[in-house]
């Protein structure tokens, strides 16, 4: 989180560190809403994945969003099985700081929360967001399904086409097919809930996404 320098490329599998076969400690519930943090999840739910910087940050800016059933840190986009925080920060995990979000869609699109992910960082930063820098602050979208992928890359070349009008460089955030998810330990679940005053380096471009919007590019 803090202002450290990381290298700046993803190491291959074979350099990454070994992790472990077992999950690390975790919450059981959610800190806001008490919901439970693992599955199964309520029926008619479905899940997102996103990477938009310090996971501290990213995590609030969900939680506070309608249609939310929980959120969770953790790590994914990486090599190391069952990696903890401080490997992570390494840089020698591949890991991504992550967000997962469980969410009804009778309430809440996909969509939409692709604009809550846009407007919520500045996706045009390559390995770093704001004074954070490192591999695992990289902005990704991690899809868990078709739908979801053709909709983040057709929302990436909205936002992107949006965000040249007003003068940024090209979004570099990596679009993927989700793979594990590692929830990081309890102290980084809800964080700034539990830390009101904390650490939150995130902040967005101020260019509003026109996903969902009806706003034409």
């Amino acid at each position: 989180m803090f202002f450290s320098r990381k290298p700046p490329t993803i190491p291959a599998a074979t350099d990454a560190l070994a992790g472990r076969g077992e999950a690390i400690p975790t919450a059981q519930r959610h800190f806001v809403n008490d919901n439970d943090l693992h599955a199964p999840y309520p029926d008619g739910m479905e899940t997102a994945l996103f990477g938009m910087g310090c996971f501290w940050g990213a995590e609030r800016i969900f939680w506070s969003t309608p249609g939310v059933h929980i959120t969770a840190v953790g790590y994914a986009a990486g090599h190391t099985p069952n990696a903890t925080y401080n490997e992570v920060c390494s840089g020698q995990t591949g890991h991504n700081e992550v967000v997962f979000v469980v969410y009804d869609p009778k309430v809440i699109s996909y969509e939409n929360l692709l604009s809550v992910f846009w407007e919520g960082h500045d996706p045009t930063q390559g390995m770093r967001q704001g004074n954070d820098h490192g591999t695992q602050y990289r902005s990704g979208i991690y899809y868990c399904s078709d739908a979801q992928r053709d909709a983040a890359k057709t929302s990436k070349a909205a936002y992107d086409a949006s965000l040249g009008k007003q003068g940024f460089g090209g979004i570099t955030t990596e679009i993927l097919e989700a793979g594990p998810f590692y929830f990081a330990e309890a102290g980084h679940q809800q964080y700034l809930a539990k830390n009101p005053g904390g650490y939150c380096g995130l902040g967005g471009t101020g260019v509003a996404c026109p996903i969902g919007t009806g706003v034409a590019v």
